[in-house]
């Protein structure tokens, strides 16, 4: 039997669509044997203008004018599909990606998958022009629909939690195209990790409280001066700190730690992040979507911390309405909500208890199931219907 072939596309404009694809590669290769992938960014078969566009300004928005962002998120997930801006900036996106096109003809795969609208509304013109005879999916990768997620002429949907399904019912997506997986994780997260093997191989006390800071892959937030107000308060508990690649902030953190010794523990970039949080009771972090997945899929609940308007807020929301999360808006409400969860441990482990009933430690196995099952119901490239509510795309 011909081995199946699947594709995975991302965008780099923000780290958790790369890892959201990433996450089922690695499923794939660690479980599914018999299956070639290969994962793409999309931003690397594009013309450097459209790159620093889409991404470059895309994270200086998000940074420096995160109120504008929240407008712009609300605004562009409300437009008109058939309006003709939207109409320009698709053929604008098409005519910036034909390098795309023929990487995708060169691999040749069997089923697509999209960790990002982006290739995903590409591809969509592909298969309207039956252009493209291969299923392609698209994987939602925050707990918020916005409307540039609905795309029609798609093979099937991936939502993120059952609210998610409804809103893409809500959007006349067909109920049989929606599957509601959860975002997916690496392995790593989703495998069991011993707590006491785990704070040893750190130098952590197993026995003792641990809270995470996590500051991202570019160490962003100000981590030193978090970190220094969490250390004046007045409870036994270790601070781990992930300066990520924040080299600045790793020597500040560095040089405050050697004031606290033995409570203070900061790192840089780490390839070991799940076995860090084993060891953790409790991860402030600002809110992604894979993140927090990640969050869930080890049981640990959150303080999201001052988390910009649009996506990040939505997927607050719904951590904050599943009981898994507090949300802190500045350092002051961040410290009182630190003191109030290790001043009342009973609470603290109801969260956790929430955040293991919400966690989907399997999410990239059920994608990469429904994806393979379907291809072999059909033998053959499967039907691109797609939700009539969009089809004036």
């Amino acid at each position: 039997m011909q081995q199946q072939k699947i594709l995975f596309l991302s965008v780099s404009a923000g780290a958790g669509h790369m890892r959201a694809a990433e996450a089922l590669r690695l499923t794939a290769e660690a479980e599914f044997p018999g299956v070639q992938t290969l994962h793409l960014d999309v931003m690397e078969y594009v013309p450097a203008t459209f790159r620093k566009l889409y991404t470059d300004f895309y994270i200086k928005l998000v940074n420096s004018y995160p109120a504008l962002w929240g407008m712009l998120y609300q605004h562009t997930s409300e437009a008109d599909p058939a309006a003709p801006m939207q109409k320009l900036r698709r053929a604008a996106e098409r005519l910036s990606t034909r390098a795309l096109r023929r990487a995708i003809d060169e691999f040749a795969p069997d089923a697509i998958v999209c960790t990002h609208f982006l290739p995903a509304e590409i591809l969509m013109h592909e298969v309207r022009r039956q252009r493209l005879a291969v299923p392609v999916w698209v994987q939602v990768t925050d707990f918020d629909l916005h409307g540039m997620w609905v795309i029609p002429h798609m093979t099937g949907y991936f939502a993120a939690s059952e609210e998610i399904a409804f809103r893409m019912r809500a959007s006349r997506i067909e109920a049989g195209r929606i599957h509601t997986t959860g975002i997916p994780v690496v392995p790593a997260f989703s495998h069991p990790q011993d707590r006491q093997a785990c704070a040893q191989h750190f130098g952590l006390d197993p026995a003792r409280r641990t809270i995470m800071l996590m500051g991202g892959g570019a160490g962003l937030g100000g981590l030193d001066e978090v970190a220094g107000a969490l250390m004046r308060l007045d409870h036994d508990f270790q601070l781990v700190v992930l300066a990520g690649r924040n080299e600045t902030a790793l020597v500040r953190l560095k040089t405050l730690a050697a004031a606290h010794p033995g409570r203070l523990f900061p790192f840089g970039f780490t390839n070991e992040v799940e076995r860090l949080m084993a060891c953790s009771d409790l991860v402030i972090t600002k809110p992604g979507g894979l993140t927090t997945s990640e969050c869930l899929a080890m049981g640990v609940p959150m303080v999201v911390n001052a988390p910009i308007p649009g996506q990040e807020e939505r997927n607050a929301d719904y951590l904050l309405e599943q009981g898994a999360a507090l949300k802190a808006v500045d350092l002051v409400s961040l410290e009182y909500r630190v003191r109030l969860l290790l001043a009342e441990p009973a609470r603290l482990d109801q969260m956790r208890a929430r955040a293991s009933a919400l966690g989907r430690p399997a999410a990239a196995r059920r994608v990469l199931e429904t994806v393979l099952g379907q291809l072999a119901r059909c033998g053959q490239p499967a039907d691109h219907g797609g939700a009539a509510a969009t089809a004036a795309r």
